[in-house]
């Protein structure tokens, strides 16, 4: 009894230590958020001191970044290019994916291992060539400049192939004698049960290009087709020494990635998860 008791003992200190760096891990990654998000809330001319203090809340710097820094146009593009790209992305990983993970041919694993170098070749490296193409092309100054260099993508390929290896190819192969054809079988069979997969792998696209910076830095010149970050960091050399205003357009930048992976989390976990378990 006395040792069942101790162990019982040890038992919830253990947990309340694992709670206790939860709690401070999480304190950790939230405290600087919330700073961000009361200094949003100070009055757009307030100092520095006075924004840390947090006397006063207001919504009026939200609404001075949202009309001088001319977000909704940066906001419209954003989110057409992250859609395109995402979009793209799905099919051509759906579909190399499925060749990987089921076709046999000769090859297979060489073109696999390239896939997979790609992912430790930084982007900056391309940029010339894809610059010469892309100008070639008379693609620059579009959005098609902004769409075709990630329209397919190393990671999204191998995630792809690496959830189709855990679907049971008794599946496949039932369909097949009902008379499905291989197109039949991935979209009708392995994209709907591929749920957690696609849904990790819109995040990710997503997330990326609403963050990224570079391609509309390279690629684009005109206003017009200016992205939130490139307004955000246009917005933040024009107004270095209001901490109000600076702190309310990264927020407004941060809002849609914020509220896409709260609604995905679950199958945004759960894809990560699944598609470990396999090579």
């Amino acid at each position: 009894m006395a040792n069942q008791r101790s162990l019982q003992l040890s038992f919830s200190w253990s947990k309340l230590f694992i709670l206790f760096l939860l709690i401070l891990g999480a304190v950790i990654v939230l405290l600087p958020l919330g700073i961000v998000f009361l200094t949003s809330l100070a009055p757009p001319n307030a100092s520095t001191s006075e924004a840390m203090a947090g006397q006063s809340f207001t919504l009026a710097s939200y609404q001075e970044v949202w009309h001088r820094g001319n977000f909704p146009l940066a906001f419209a593009n954003s989110t057409l290019v992250a859609l395109a790209v995402t979009a793209f992305q799905i099919v051509t990983s759906a579909l190399a994916g499925y060749a990987l993970a089921r076709l046999e041919f000769r090859g297979r694993q060489a073109i696999l291992l390239l896939i997979l170098t790609t992912l430790v070749i930084p982007f900056q490296l391309l940029v010339i060539p894809i610059f010469v193409v892309l100008k070639w092309g008379h693609l620059i100054n579009t959005y098609w400049a902004l769409i075709l260099p990630t329209a397919a993508n190393g990671f999204s390929i191998f995630l792809m192939r690496q959830y189709f290896t855990t679907i049971p190819v008794e599946l496949e192969e039932a369909a097949a004698l009902d008379g499905a054809n291989r197109f039949q079988i991935l979209t009708r069979i392995l994209l709907p049960l591929s749920r957690p997969a696609l849904i990790t792998l819109f995040l990710f696209t997503f997330i990326g290009e609403w963050n990224d910076l570079f391609k509309p830095l390279v690629f684009t010149t005109k206003p017009e087709l200016r992205t939130v970050q490139l307004a955000l960091a246009e917005f933040q050399e024009e107004f270095t020494n209001s901490w109000p205003l600076l702190m309310a357009a990264v927020v407004i930048a941060s809002i849609p990635v914020l509220v896409l992976f709260l609604i995905g989390q679950r199958q945004f976990i759960q894809g990560i998860g699944i598609t470990g378990i396999k090579n």
